[in-house]
């Protein structure tokens, strides 16, 4: 199972608000277009990135500019969250007879760092590595945001930890912070473990597509696996899998130029719907591509993509795939001025549980925004842009919250986008917790 559909036995710092309010939650890149490609490590690459350098050398200072442009784009840091019921921060409710789990895994932008936190608030552990004290020769603009934070993590049964830098590079730890390997390429957004110990995570690169545009940069998105000691295996382009399947005429809708994908999500399938959709087959990919209000499922094998819906959500997040076989999501902005989080079948589109449509049940979040569902049946939403976290029923009860206390400005108005707040199971593996 996946870190957000269930458990898996493998799995007051200071603040920084660096408030970049260029792009909210746009993409960030590696500083050069040298450094973006997705083999910075060796090993095959796919085609679409062998094809870049040749275009390389052709670009106008134009074009240059835009890439540069784009390969800086991040995430905010943190944003305004000023009203009197954002005033309280740590843990605000708590039933602890009807909340699930114990150990909380929080990443913020207030810093690269994170915290594992119990159910009452608590702060039990911290691995916290600086960008720069990871790869102190790298020179990366003071303008690319990514580097002040942690966009996502994933804690290890072990104690270690592997957390991405938003286009950056991705960094395994140990449980005392120490840098097991660094892998300096263009990671960003999410990432996940197959059972073979190798690391799928999602990449980009800005490049000119002449099939896309034939004078204005893009991003393009890829997975990219790596060797557990953090070698570069291959990249396969999302771009190309989409034009190798029955799902490309969804890129009629995509943007000309720029994040033309803005991909969110990558989660590895385990086959518990393949009996129902062979595309849903054990070791294919389950992906969000937020530009395309579009979920899809990639085959790394055949490089294409079997299975694509879209529905009434819009600018998604966190689609991930349940033990009953329906699929969780973070629909951003499907319903004006509100988030809601949906539970649908993923065959046939129909919605089959929300949160979020409700008068009492306020939740909104432009940006980011995560969702998983517990084994007791309660489901953990994190509303990114609000620095909030809640557990609630499955008839919308919150019988748990957390405000984040990563706060600055005038009368604590400024919150760190809480990017992710993750439900660790009561026996996960604890024994290195000092």
């Amino acid at each position: 199972m996946n870190r957000r559909s269930g458990w898996s036995a493998a799995r007051s710092a200071p603040i920084l608000l660096a408030l970049v309010l260029a792009v909210a939650c746009g993409p960030a890149a590696p500083p050069s277009a040298a450094d973006a490609t997705p083999s910075a490590s060796g090993g095959e690459t796919s085609a679409a990135a062998d094809d870049a350098a040749e275009d390389d050398g052709g670009l106008t200072a134009e074009q240059r500019e835009e890439i540069e442009r784009l390969e800086s784009l991040g995430y905010a840091a943190g944003g305004d969250v000023a009203g009197e019921d954002d005033e309280t921060t740590g843990v605000t409710v708590y039933d602890a007879e009807r909340a699930c789990g114990c150990w909380n895994l929080v990443v913020s932008g207030h810093a690269a760092e994170a915290v594992l936190m119990d159910m009452e608030g608590r702060a039990r552990h911290r691995w916290r590595r600086s960008f720069h004290e990871i790869w102190p020769d790298r020179e990366v603009k003071r303008s690319i945001p990514g580097q002040h934070y942690f966009r996502r993590a994933r804690v290890l049964a072990d104690g270690g930890l592997l957390a991405v830098f938003e286009g950056l590079g991705l960094v395994a730890l140990d449980k005392d912070s120490n840098v097991r390997w660094a892998w300096d390429g263009p990671a960003h957004h999410d990432l996940d473990v197959a059972p073979d110990g190798r690391i799928w995570v999602l990449t980009r690169r800005a490049r000119l597509v002449p099939e896309i545009h034939p004078e204005q940069p893009v991003l393009e998105d890829f997975l990219t696996v790596l060797d557990p000691d953090g070698t570069e295996v291959e990249s396969i382009s999302l771009l190309a899998c989409l034009r190798a399947s029955g799902c490309a005429g969804e890129l009629e809708r995509m943007k000309r130029g720029g994040d033309v994908f803005h991909t969110n999500t990558l989660e590895r399938l385990d086959g518990r719907l393949a009996d129902r959709s062979p595309a849903f087959a054990a070791g294919n990919f389950l992906v969000s591509l937020r530009h395309l209000d579009l979920l899809a499922v990639v085959d790394p094998e055949r490089r294409t993509v079997p299975w694509c819906r879209r529905g009434t959500w819009k600018q998604q997040h966190q689609p991930v795939l349940l033990p009953s076989g329906t699929m969780l999501l973070f629909d951003n902005k499907g319903t004006p001025g509100r988030s809601r989080v949906l539970e649908i079948d993923p065959l046939d589109g129909r919605v089959v549980w929300s949160y979020g449509d409700a008068e009492d049940q306020a939740c909104y979040s432009a940006t980011c925004g995560s969702c998983q569902r517990l084994p007791n049946g309660d489901t953990l939403i994190t509303e990114s842009d609000r620095g909030r976290a809640f557990e609630v029923t499955p008839d919308g009860t919150v019988d748990w919250e957390y405000r984040s206390p990563y706060r600055a400005g005038r009368d604590h108005a400024l919150v760190a986008t809480l990017f992710e707040v993750v439900r660790l199971p009561p026996d996960f593996p604890s024994d290195w917790i000092e």
